[in-house]
């Protein structure tokens, strides 16, 4: 028996570190199951499969912006730090894909962080979801963020903050479906928690009460509109056609 990282460091002739990093990313697995600790005692035998993450890919940029269609398994952060001269007016979680905005000049900057502050970014996103999904639904429970340590969101009538959350049916396969979203707030995995809260968790959200193993948690930022600017990031296969 050894350690997971130890492991996957000897097999793909990699550093320690660089193992580590990759099983924390949640980028390897055993046959179907996703290796998530990283000290995890295997057997020396075990045979990983490490998985490939899509290149970052810049929709459009001018003086003002950059709009990028960020692959899941990739931090929000790294991308800033890719690309100089550019800060990140929001964030993805690490496992969502689609439009990430970065602004290039301070005036800007500040303006498209009061966009977001107001409620004037218009914010759509496609997931897969457990269970069967028939019809609009609103959700507009509060949410409260615990920081301490990986962030988790709950709701929380008494001390939460305002959310509200819109999804529709696109398509049902069995018992699951495929929605549209539409926010109008931006909380910590606001759209993660508010569709756990009515029974439909995203696929492969473990934190927030999926049953679905998936190699990443199934959403996606499919369009986003600031000022005059409306970007579009296709969506990636394991969205456009879920097994």
């Amino acid at each position: 028996m050894e350690k997971a990282y130890k492991l996957l460091a000897k097999q793909q002739r990699i550093s320690n570190n660089k193992a580590k990093e990759i099983i924390d990313r949640g980028l390897v697995f055993v046959e179907d199951k996703k290796v998530k600790i990283a000290r995890a005692e295997l057997p020396d035998d075990t045979r990983f499969r490490v998985e490939n993450v899509a290149d970052v890919k810049i929709i459009y940029e001018d003086d003002n912006i950059v709009a990028i269609n960020k692959p899941a398994q990739v931090d929000s952060y790294d991308i800033q730090d890719a690309i100089e001269g550019a800060e990140l007016l929001h964030r993805l979680d690490r496992d969502t894909s689609g439009v990430l905005l970065l602004g290039r000049n301070e005036k800007f900057i500040k303006d498209a962080i009061n966009e977001f502050k107001n409620r004037r970014v218009k914010k759509e996103y496609v997931a897969w979801v457990e269970g069967i999904v028939f019809e609009e639904t609103v959700i507009d429970t509060p949410i409260l963020t615990i920081k301490k340590g990986k962030a988790f969101s709950k709701i929380d009538d008494r001390i939460g903050k305002k959310a509200y959350t819109v999804i529709n049916p696109v398509e049902i396969q069995g018992k699951k479906s495929k929605v549209d979203i539409e926010i109008k707030t931006g909380r910590t995995h606001q759209i993660r928690v508010h569709l756990s809260s009515i029974g439909h968790p995203v696929l492969g959200d473990e934190q927030y009460g999926s049953r679905t193993q998936t190699k990443r948690i199934l959403l996606h930022s499919k369009k986003m509109s600031i000022f005059n600017y409306t970007f579009e990031a296709p969506e990636p296969n394991d969205i456009s056609r879920y097994k």
